[in-house]
């Protein structure tokens, strides 16, 4: 089913896009993003930029090597075997999705091929030779996604183990700090392999090979990190449903070992929490300096003030390794001088402490270095514009610190908001615990929305104090460096992120390894581990830090989702360039007095929707499917201590069939949606990504902090209150499972999404410029239908009750028995 789709949507796409060929005129490439010599300008007294941006690199590997420093450390922390197992089996599921997912990712990019080939070979003219250097480019960004994707699932699934066992120690430092060291090194992996790879674009294509190959390697990783972020979401929102409902069907504990879906469960915070996050991750930094590249290129007329931004904009990201690198090290001193040996200690402080000193090591940097690189700028020499530039930066950056102490108000166990669901929950049971959950996720999108367009009117204000010497539309830039501004502090932004995943694991993997019932174990680590274990004390802290680690997730999400809007926006941007050839005619078509532009409007907020949907009816499915088979085979009588090893095999492959099928629906939808609007009408297709923009950033920001109210509540009845297997504890587990779907789901996965349609869209709206009203008209129409297949698909083909739906019971009731 899933190739027949792939490959009748392929034959669609090259017939279709093949008639362009037909009435394709010769068009010349004033709209190719030639990059300018960046040797011909010196900094620092005499370096050219050139040089300066190989030192860069020489930093990047650097990063690269503290990175893999940690996790040769963890890998070398103690364990015990029988934690070790469950973790290495977590690990060996997670590799068979990742390859699965792997080959799904190369067939998808078989579609994309066929319009990148059309636009640089047919449109642009380019020679076959270059057109084979972009599409390698591309793949070479879907490798960067699903690399680090690969290694953050491999460094946390030795973190879980680690954090686990750390736990029988009773010392809560520990605790924190591997699952905090873990996702340090996947933050200074991601970032200095995602700049290595594009300052050896910037350094070593030739000029005119860059720009068209940077656009290439930013829809290549933006194909990666969608396929990744959400069949990863649809996957860990299955396993977590069908594990969690049991401990209300059965009156079990967490992660009961018995329980055969908690393998899967395991898998899926890998594969939702750890993967998807990283590919996000990769793809956000990636994508987001690909849009600013674009601005420059396309906004500022004079190349030596082009070259100074260039090379201004990539010594910010390069000094981002510098500050989180030297944050994390200053953190790490005061935290385990403090906590070291303590008994006790609060996990979400010191996480908020390291998310502050690297804002403010950021500024600063920030400031120093722009002064040294840029004191004077443009053609006017200007002497003010380092330090205006550096303050549009640091509203991103304060953002980056600000935003998640906005989240905790809402997701956090101290949160009062965590604690009205916890109250309405007592005596309203699920029904009050989920509109309690509404609440407080209405609330947060209006505060985040206050917090945002103060923070833009304040980068608004400053680029209109001498920025328009340099370029066009300069509150575009400023919204763009803001943008830059949110991942100022990237490797820590993504260490906090992924400080979830582990903690998460590691009580998984502290059940499931039975360790309490392993004859004379405590006797047997007392002598080869030298500790005395209380194993109540080890499950208590691993639970407290669950929470903390919660909190964390939810605080980084709204810092990628505002991240893709801001960056949507300059994305946008170059697209309006090209429309209204530089902002010189057309412009009236960007108003509400334009009829297309106000229906595009309408209609992105109306895919916003139909995703969010899609994607909660592909968990739904799946859960329902998942829950069948467990509750099939679970076995709770007798002597067994765990669930077999191919029932929960089995589970994962349940989660596995139902997430691609989700994902296939999902991608080729906005795929051809795309397409089919940017056919219609290019203005039409303006608004249309603006509403998605601010559709989505509202939609996402609304269901991530309302699942994260719904999560923590949970956690406050288990950990506080120990009321686990009473009506107060099932009405928070019905809450968190309702809540699921929303924070790791369809929220996260509107990140990528916006961010791949916006791109593609960069490609898609010029080559229905170049067409005849009728062709375009045509195509239009056409595509439009296949996306209506796949979204009638997304729903009626997902439904519980389809007959697709009951030959997947039944293979589930032929494998039981």
């Amino acid at each position: 089913m899933r190739g027949r789709s792939l490959l009748l949507a392929s034959c669609f796409a090259a017939v279709l896009l093949s008639l362009l060929g037909v009435s394709t005129p010769a068009r010349a490439s004033e709209a190719s993003l030639v990059l300018p010599d960046l040797g011909s300008v010196t900094f620092l007294g005499g370096m050219p930029g050139s040089r300066l941006l190989m030192g860069g690199i020489v930093v990047c590997l650097l990063g690269l090597v503290f990175g893999l420093a940690i996790y040769t450390h963890l890998k070398n922390l103690p364990v015990h075997k029988s934690m070790l197992e469950i973790s290495d089996l977590i690990y060996e599921t997670c590799k068979t999705y990742l390859i699965t997912q792997g080959k799904f990712i190369l067939l998808l990019e078989a579609l994309i091929g066929i319009v990148m080939v059309v636009y640089f070979g047919v449109l642009r003219h380019f020679e076959p030779a270059k057109v084979i250097i972009i599409l390698i480019f591309s793949l070479i960004g879907i490798a960067g996604s699903y690399g680090v994707a690969w290694f953050g699932i491999r460094i946390n699934t030795f973190a879980n183990s680690r954090t686990a066992f750390a736990s029988l120690r009773g010392k809560p430092y520990a605790i924190y700090a591997i699952p905090l060291k873990a996702g340090m090194s996947i933050g200074m992996l991601l970032i200095s392999v995602e700049l290595v790879m594009m300052l050896a674009i910037l350094l070593f294509l030739p000029s005119d090979y860059a720009g068209s190959c940077f656009i290439g390697f930013a829809i290549g990783e933006s194909l990666g990190a969608s396929a990744l972020r959400i069949a990863g979401g649809i996957f860990t929102k299955i396993a977590d449903i069908g594990s969690d409902l049991m401990k209300i069907v059965f009156n079990i504990k967490e992660d009961d070992a018995r329980n055969p879906g908690v393998i899967a469960d395991c898998t899926g915070d890998n594969a939702g929490d750890s993967v998807g996050p990283s590919a996000d991750g990769f793809e956000t930094y990636g994508v987001t300096g690909v849009a600013l590249i674009t601005f420059i290129l396309l906004a500022v007329g004079d190349s030596t003030t082009q070259v100074q931004l260039l090379v201004w904009i990539f010594a910010m990201r390069i000094m981002m390794i510098v500050a989180s690198a030297l944050s994390f090290l200053i953190n790490e001193s005061l935290v385990k001088a403090r906590y070291g040996n303590a008994d006790k200690m609060n996990f979400e402080k010191p996480l908020t402490q390291l998310v502050w000193v690297t804002s403010l090591v950021s500024v600063a940097m920030t400031y120093v270095v722009s002064y040294l690189l840029i004191p004077e700028l443009g053609p006017n020499h200007d002497t003010t514009l380092w330090w205006k530039l550096s303050s549009i930066i640091t509203c991103g950056t304060l953002a980056g610190a600000i935003i998640p102490e906005l989240i905790k108000v809402f997701t956090s166990t101290e949160s009062q908001h965590v604690k009205e669901v916890v109250t309405a929950s007592k005596e309203g049971g699920p029904s009050l615990n989920i509109l309690a959950g509404l609440t407080a996720g209405n609330f947060s999108a209006y505060w985040m929305g206050v917090v945002i367009v103060l923070l833009m009117g304040v980068a608004y204000g400053v680029s209109t104090q001498g920025l328009d010497t340099l370029m066009k539309a300069e509150s575009v830039f400023a919204f763009g460096l803001v943008a830059f501004g949110f991942l100022g502090m990237g490797p820590v932004t993504i260490a906090v992120d992924s400080y979830g995943p582990v903690t998460d694991n590691a009580q998984s993997v502290y059940e499931l390894s039975v360790i309490e019932t392993i004859p004379n174990i405590a006797a047997e680590l007392k002598k080869d581990f030298g500790f005395d274990v209380n194993f109540e004390r080890a499950k208590h802290l691993l639970e407290e830090n669950d929470g903390a680690g919660n909190t964390f997730k939810a605080t980084a999400k709204p810092v990628l989702i505002g991240t893709a809007v801001v960056g949507a926006t300059t994305m946008t941007f170059s697209i309006i360039m090209t429309l209204t050839q530089g902002l010189t005619q057309g412009l009236s078509n960007l108003s509400l007095l334009h009829p297309p532009f106000l229906l595009g409007l309408i209609m992105g907020g109306a895919i916003i929707y139909w995703f969010t949907g899609a994607s909660t009816q592909a968990v739904s499915t799946g859960a329902y499917r998942a829950v069948e088979f467990i509750k099939a085979n679970i076995k709770l009588d007798g002597t067994a201590t765990k669930a077999s090893i191919s029932d929960s095999k089995k589970v994962v492959e349940i989660c596995t069939r139902y997430a691609q099928k989700g994902m296939i629906n999902i991608f080729l939808t906005v795929f051809f949606s795309t397409l089919a609007f940017a056919c219609l009408e290019p203005f039409f297709f303006i608004g249309y990504l603006i509403s998605i923009a601010l559709f989505g950033l509202f939609q996402a920001i609304f269901m991530a902090n309302a699942g994260g109210a719904w999560d923590n509540a949970k956690k406050i009845v288990e950990v506080e209150l120990k009321q686990k297997g009473t009506p107060l504890h099932a009405a928070t587990v019905v809450g968190d499972t309702v809540g699921d779907p929303f924070k790791d789901t369809s929220s996260v996965a509107m990140n990528p999404v916006i961010k791949f349609t916006t791109l593609f869209g960069l490609l898609a709206v010029e080559l229905s410029v170049e067409m005849s009203r009728t062709t375009s008209f045509v195509l239009a129409g056409a595509f439009l239908l296949v996306s209506f297949v796949f979204v009638w698909r997304s729903f009626y083909g997902m439904r519980i009750g389809t007959a697709e739906g009951d030959a997947s019971a039944t293979v589930s009731a032929r494998a039981a028995e």
